[in-house]
């Protein structure tokens, strides 16, 4: 039976990986070559990318049917915090294609059968606690500025958040503290479910490559992540239906913006 690990990787003494300084030039390159791969397979990835919007949808019906039109935003917003976790079988198509294996969509799922997945699942929980957190906040701020009860329609929530001070003063200040949830979310992300495809490390040592890719990397990862919202914005803007477009390209670009920030094993340049 293969060895369970979950926080350290399969070698008895985790090996760090080396992060690259990269620039403008290595962003551009990652988006570029993150549509290549979504235009080489188009089909079976906008068939995955809906399953974003698809999501999103239904976050926005289970918030309107609960009475709970407060935690919208949090929930679309929020998603994102998510996303890195969620996009993983993309990943994995990237990195058969980059391997020259075939790229049919039901590889996706291979992830499954990763030496790294109780890794992956582990990440995936700690992604999803800070996103519930992120809701519990958002929501805790919205009872202090405007008490329990939740407005009954759009309609009356707009016209109470726009028409007031109190309603500015959420706007203002959960945008500041969904910045935050953010900003940890991208430095213990950014690579970490990339690198446990590529490599069985552990969850320890991918947080840690994560993290010090960002802070060797601070502009360019802070434009990554503007770059990751400004486009889930845009992809949001039609009913949340462009993100089935956003969503695969972002996906496979991340996967080559992992292959930009850290060096290959010492395996993989030996074969």
């Amino acid at each position: 039976m293969a060895n369970f690990h979950v926080i350290a990787g399969a070698e008895a003494t985790p090996a760090h990986p080396v992060v690259r300084k990269i620039g403008l030039a290595d962003i551009k390159d990652a988006l570029v070559k993150g549509l290549d791969d979504f235009l080489a397979m188009p089909s079976h990835l906008a068939f995955l990318g809906l399953i974003y919007p698809i999501f999103g949808i239904c976050l926005a019906a289970l918030s309107f049917s609960n009475n709970a039109l407060p935690l919208l935003y949090p929930l679309v917003t929020g998603f994102a915090l998510v996303g890195p976790f969620a996009a993983i079988g993309l990943y994995e198509i990237s990195r058969r294609r980059e391997l020259g294996l075939d790229t049919s969509w039901h590889h996706a799922f291979d992830v499954l059968r990763s030496p790294s997945i109780p890794s992956i699942v582990a990440l995936g929980i700690l992604l999803l606690i800070i996103f519930l957190a992120w809701l519990a906040v958002a929501r805790s701020l919205y009872e202090a500025l405007f008490g329990p009860i939740a407005p009954t329609s759009y309609s009356s929530f707009f016209h109470q958040v726009l028409t007031s001070s109190e309603g500015w003063t959420l706007i203002i200040l959960g945008n500041a503290i969904g910045f935050i949830f953010a900003a940890v979310v991208l430095s213990i992300s950014v690579i970490s479910f990339p690198l446990l495809l590529d490599r069985d490390v552990g969850a320890a040592v991918a947080l840690q490559t994560s993290i010090r890719a960002a802070l060797t990397n601070p502009f360019m990862i802070a434009l990554w992540g503007l770059i990751v919202a400004t486009a889930l914005v845009i992809g949001s803007i039609p009913l949340l239906v462009g993100l089935a477009i956003v969503m695969p390209v972002l996906g496979h670009a991340t996967w080559h913006l992992y292959r930009k920030l850290v060096e290959p094993s010492s395996a993989a340049v030996a074969a």
